[in-house]
């Protein structure tokens, strides 16, 4: 009878883990190399002392790419977990020295690109100039895959009240899901509709006017409210632009409902009124980080700098 391998003679390393499991994520050799920084004959040899430490292949050739083994999915299935605990002591380490150096890598949804991102950014380089932030673009329910697929270390993203494809529900299950600020939707009315007077406006008032839809999820949140008073919006024009949305309202040719962070990128527009709704309808933005990230200094420093910015500066009362 065949003794089994002593596991503690495998030798795995976390060169060989994270080199795994950037194949696994890019599909091939070439990409991994250069996700990792390493050359293409560096990984291949990684690869082949991996393979030869296990006594068995942890990928095979198909095509112009590979493919992991059995042997190396369940490699990959585990480096995430051993990398982010790496990270985290790497993480502890730099934090005794003073947090002279680290990445955090940022994603989050549009509107934030000109409100929040910037604020953040400003901020982490006057504090923690050795911390490097990179940044995507992405909408939550991308962002909130990066954050899993670790090619994300943190995402703000935002959710509605029972938003039937919320991402932050399956999708972010073993994540870290933080509600940092209420977002206010407000309607958008050209100066001189008659409901411009009103301190809030009731969305069953305005059942018979054109409407200008925003981004996919901002136009499903609309037909569920509006829905909610009894009628369907009839969505005349659509676009992701907010710039645009109050542009066109400013002309009278429609009404909008935008989150009041939308609003603050899209700027002082003198020919429309904002006003709450009568229910005062709002979404939740929130910030998303793999669990236990928050041990990694780096990255629980820039969560730090978010939280501590000023939800004000982006209010109605600057719009």
């Amino acid at each position: 009878m065949d003794t089994p391998p002593d596991a503690s003679r495998l030798d795995l390393d976390s060169h060989a883990l994270r080199v795994v499991q950037a194949v696994a994520e890019r599909g091939s050799i070439t990409q991994a190399a250069l996700a990792l920084g390493y050359s293409q004959p560096a990984i291949s040899q990684h690869l082949k002392r991996l393979e030869t430490r296990l006594g068995m292949p942890v990928v095979t050739r198909m095509g112009r790419g590979v493919r992991l083994t059995e042997a190396g999915r369940v490699l990959a299935r585990h480096a995430a977990t051993v990398t982010t605990a790496l990270d985290a002591a790497a993480g502890e380490l730099a934090d005794l020295q003073g947090l002279r150096s680290g990445l955090v890598r940022l994603a989050a949804f549009p509107s934030a690109s000109s409100t929040l991102v910037p604020r953040l950014l400003g901020r982490m380089g006057a504090e923690h100039p050795g911390v490097r932030v990179t940044y995507a673009e992405a909408e939550p329910p991308e962002a909130v895959a990066a954050v899993r697929a670790q090619t994300a270390d943190l995402a703000i993203t935002f959710s509605y009240p029972g938003d039937r494809v919320d991402p932050h529900r399956e999708s972010a299950r073993g994540l870290a899901v933080v509600p940092v600020w209420r977002d206010e939707m407000l309607l958008v009315l050209p100066a001189g509709h008659p409901l411009a007077v009103a301190e809030t406006v009731d969305l069953a008032e305005l059942a018979g006017e054109p409407w200008i839809g925003g981004c996919p999820r901002c136009r499903g949140h609309l037909l569920e409210l509006t829905d909610a008073r009894g009628y369907r919006p009839r969505i005349a024009y659509e676009t992701d632009n907010f710039v645009a949305v109050v542009s066109m309202v400013a002309e009278g040719v429609g009404v909008a409902l935008v989150p009041s962070l939308a609003l603050g990128s899209a700027g002082r527009n003198e020919g429309v009124v904002v006003r709450p709704t009568a229910n005062h309808d709002h979404r939740t933005i929130n910030l998303v980080g793999a669990a236990g990230a928050d041990q990694v200094p780096a990255i629980a420093t820039t969560a730090a700098a978010l939280l501590a910015l000023d939800a004000s500066e982006w209010s109605l009362a600057h719009v």
